[in-house]
């Protein structure tokens, strides 16, 4: 089924489109521009692409609409479609304005379209007012959403001032209702036995950011520390949070609730878990994630280095659990308050 829509597209996108289709060599697709569920709910089943020119931020239910897109696709069908980020929209205002209007605009742009449609009350008359048109979401958001809808990330491009991304179904979508936008959330973490906890911290990444763990790790690598390069998911005041510890703060209710212990290796996502050998992963989950990690102790430079300093930790808190975690937390703590060290 081919449908299309007259609607003038530049070459650049043009190119993107044709570039990222299932099959670059068939017109089989749909083009559509609209931000309506129904819209697409209304299309043909099985359909290999789908192409929406509407920005996201146009879309009420944004979920719904990847959802309903996810579900006229066949396995492997390629979704294309378009958002601006907030750093788009940032330049955009920047371009629109002269200097001191922009620095007047700028907060009241981010408090009525970035934070009021977080807010548990508020954004039901936010969204009742404006219907959800022309909403903020971040780089990491957006592809976030993508991701916990049953997408793969294909391809991202900058193009006029909006991303324009292209993606393949792989699996049906997650219908997580549990995603929070609020300042405090919980992570899904790895404990002692493998139980999967849930761990409290203060926000300082964009929503749906936890989705993007495994993409954004094999697009920008990991730093020698361990830590995910140039992370995109990070917002700036979560850069200030971390360096603070301010947001390991709410972690403190799970030291009350017994799921973590004041010093032990950290409680890691499924994913970075993952990515250790099996020995070690073996090891970790043989006591309790802890708040304090041996990092702060031993001070490692690589991942390599990391490994060494918790499998060392570990060996040692089984056979003398005590005084394991007494030596290890004063020595954190002299290297936290007389050296300054952070974990950067």
């Amino acid at each position: 089924m081919t449908t299309s829509q007259s609607e003038s597209i530049n070459s650049e996108i043009s190119d993107f489109i044709n570039g990222n289709c299932f099959n670059k060599n068939s017109c089989e697709h749909i083009i559509l521009k609209t931000s309506v569920v129904f819209n697409i709910q209304v299309q043909g089943d099985n359909e290999k692409c789908i192409i929406n020119l509407s920005r996201l931020n146009n879309t009420r239910r944004v979920n719904k609409f990847i959802e309903a897109v996810n579900q006229k696709l066949i396995m492997g069908g390629v979704y294309i479609g378009c958002a601006e980020t907030n750093v788009d929209r940032k330049e955009k205002l920047s371009r629109k304005y002269q200097n001191i209007i922009y620095q007047l605009i700028r907060p009241i742009d981010f408090i009525y379209k970035r934070v009021i449609p977080k807010l548990p009350l508020i954004k039901k008359v936010y969204f009742a007012i404006t219907n959800g048109h022309n909403r903020v979401m971040s780089k990491a958001e957006i592809l976030g959403r993508l991701i916990s809808c049953g997408f793969k990330i294909e391809n991202i491009r900058t193009i006029s001032g909006r991303i324009y991304f292209s993606a393949s179904k792989v699996k049906k979508p997650t219908f997580d209702t549990d995603v929070s936008y609020g300042p405090i959330f919980k992570m899904r973490r790895i404990g002692k036995d493998k139980k999967i906890i849930s761990v409290f911290k203060f926000r300082t990444m964009h929503p749906y950011a936890e989705y993007l763990q495994e993409y954004i790790t094999e697009e920008n690598k990991l730093h020698d520390s361990g830590k995910i390069a140039n992370d995109y998911r990070i917002t700036s005041w979560g850069r200030v949070f971390r360096k603070m510890w301010i947001d390991e703060l709410p972690m403190l209710i799970n030291w009350v609730k017994g799921d973590l212990k004041l010093f032990g290796v950290r409680p890691l996502s499924q994913s970075y878990f993952n990515r250790y050998p099996i020995n070690l992963q073996e090891l970790r989950t043989k006591t309790k994630p802890g708040l304090v990690p041996p990092y702060y102790a031993d001070l490692p430079k690589s991942w390599e280095e990391i490994l060494d300093s918790e499998e060392r930790y570990l060996n040692s808190y089984l056979k003398r659990p005590y005084s394991t975690d007494v030596k290890y937390f004063f020595k954190a703590c002299y290297n936290i308050i007389i050296k300054g060290k952070r974990s950067g």
